[in-house]
């Protein structure tokens, strides 16, 4: 496998991605974001380079950002998070053959449900 890091550079290939902000938490963010294009680890190194890393992400966003007077629970549950917080809610793609377009759904997984509700929960009270 190719392990290299990716980064944000003027001489690399075009990348686009578009986010934007769905609930901000006190040191934490949830964004929707969509590609215009599929480069390799795009959204993690594009996120990583405005300054906003993924939760479980070792490899662009370093070492889990801990919140100061972090309650247990969320320090538990951020250290805990054993994959990147990132998932694909909505996938859509042009049939090559009929031109159709196909869509496909999926609801957030439990374990980034969880991390949700902990994050709300301490939203205002550290």
């Amino acid at each position: 496998k190719d392990r290299r890091r990716m980064a944000v550079s003027n001489k690399g290939k075009p990348a686009v991605t578009h986010y934007r902000i769905e609930r901000r938490y006190d040191f934490h963010t949830l964004l929707r974001v969509r590609l215009e294009t599929g480069r390799t680890h795009q959204i993690r190194v594009h996120l990583a380079h405005a300054g906003l890393p993924l939760v479980g992400d070792p490899l662009y966003g370093g070492r889990p950002r801990m919140p100061p007077r972090a309650s247990t629970e969320l320090a538990t549950q951020l250290r805990s998070f054993d994959r990147q917080a990132l998932h694909a809610t909505e996938l859509s793609i042009t049939h090559p053959d009929s031109g159709t377009r196909l869509k496909w759904e999926s609801a957030l997984p439990k374990d980034f449900q969880q991390l949700l509700k902990v994050l709300a929960s301490q939203h205002n009270i550290l």
